[in-house]
């Protein structure tokens, strides 16, 4: 028996690592050139450099992503502090600080202002209790008002970095879900993690290399055009070069964005797919010094939300970036090299080498009305299974909601993960 995956991104990845580490037979299908979707890196030549296709951060909490890094011999490659810190700048009162949760789930760090948001007050980060009755339909403003000390500086970059939307638009339940297993556990829960050498390098080519030993290997430059569903089940999967036969017993599995998998499955209520993030990558002609000695920054009062720093190139993320994905590669450069200087103190000058990445569909648009819209792994036809960060996996279009997504697909299937 064969399990079909359809779609070598993370999800499907993971869904393909989970069956094949267990001895199941494998057939994994890809349209792209490549693996890894979203979550991938490539050599940039104007840079000279590897980089992202944007850039993510890991929680300690991530307990699917360390497991999967653990299964594919990949582990080592993640790194981060011994202790939870989150350093951010605000370039309009230019005030730093850095959040420092403590390592248990009694929230003591609050009490200390060295280690919380300069002028917030201890009871201000009761705010945070309102998510937890929220209403289905509720957003993460409706809990949390725009006027509450922390909303600026704690609650909109969380909200937006977690989901990839404003406050205003964001659903309040997978941010629930989020602090649920990460800032309310306490810091040995929330430590950030990152990838040593890249997302390719971390999680997606030593996946291709466990896979390949078992001797599973992507079919790349395979386009699913239709499903054939006979007898009540998926019976052929119809490839732009070919048809592969579903035989009785065999599994399928679409690990697909929200919008290619309801276009094969028109009846399947699925959430609207397109809020967009924006990567900028400058490379530096050395490495540059960091604030707290951490390879990141969070940025409030800009274009930029978030600085990450590896080597002598510096990533720029713009989540529920809407707006901006339309403007002129060079005008983007131009406004978020102004935020690096000012976040990381360099020196005013010329917009050095850059890559400006506009991922226009890069996550599902996370409303509520769009939570209800979120399938889970199985569905009515009794052989077909699906995977991606959009399915029901009760947080946001994350790294782990992906990982997590794959998992649950694979379980789905009937085989033991």
């Amino acid at each position: 028996m064969t399990t079909h995956i359809v779609g070598a991104g993370l999800a499907g990845l993971a869904c393909a690592v989970a069956l094949a580490g267990r001895g199941r037979e494998i057939a994994l299908y890809e349209a792209a050139p490549n693996a890894g979707g979203r979550c991938r890196s490539f050599f940039d030549p104007g840079l000279d450099r590897r980089i992202d296709n944007g850039s993510h951060l890991l929680l300690s909490a991530n307990r699917a992503a360390l497991d999967y890094l653990a299964r594919i011999g990949a582990a080592d490659t993640v790194t981060g502090p011994s202790e939870a810190a989150f350093p951010f700048v605000d370039l309009e009162s230019g005030r730093r600080w850095t959040l420092r949760p403590n390592r248990g789930p009694l929230p003591w760090w609050v009490l200390a202002p060295s280690r919380r948001v300069p002028g917030s007050r201890p009871g201000d980060y009761l705010s945070g209790l309102a998510l937890l009755s929220a209403a289905p339909g509720a957003t993460v403003a409706d809990c949390i008002a725009p006027a509450h000390p922390l909303y600026r500086s704690f609650w909109e970059p969380l909200t937006l970095a977690a989901l990839n939307a404003e406050p205003a638009v964001a659903a309040a339940a997978p941010l629930r879900a989020t602090l649920l297993e990460t800032f309310a556990r306490g810091g040995a829960f929330c430590r950030p993690l990152f990838t040593r050498d890249g997302l390719g390098a971390s999680l997606i080519e030593p996946a291709l290399s466990f896979l390949a030993g078992r001797d599973v290997r992507p079919a790349f430059g395979r386009r699913l055009r239709r499903l054939v569903l006979e007898g009540g089940r998926v019976a052929a999967l119809d490839f732009s070069d070919g048809v592969e036969t579903v035989e009785p017993g065999d599994k399928v599995v679409l690990a697909l964005p929200a919008g290619g998998t309801g276009e094969l499955l028109p009846d399947l209520p699925v959430p609207e797919d397109g809020h967009a993030i924006v990567n900028a990558h400058f490379r530096l002609d050395r490495p540059p010094a960091l604030p707290e000695d951490l390879p990141f920054i969070g940025v409030i009062g800009g274009t930029a939300h978030w600085v990450f720093v590896r080597d002598d190139v510096v990533s720029v993320t713009v989540s529920g970036a809407g707006a901006l994905a339309g403007q002129p590669a060079a005008d983007l450069a131009s406004l978020l090299w102004s935020d690096v200087t000012r976040a990381l103190g360099l020196p005013v000058g010329p917009v050095p080498p850059v890559r400006v990445v506009k991922e226009k569909r890069a996550t599902f648009i996370q409303t509520p009305a769009n939570q209800h819209r979120r399938p889970p792994p199985a569905t009515r036809w009794p052989n077909l299974f699906l995977a991606g960060d959009w399915t029901a996996t009760g947080l946001p279009a994350t790294i782990e909601g992906a990982i997590r997504s794959g998992f649950a697909a694979a379980a789905a299937t009937g085989h033991r993960v």
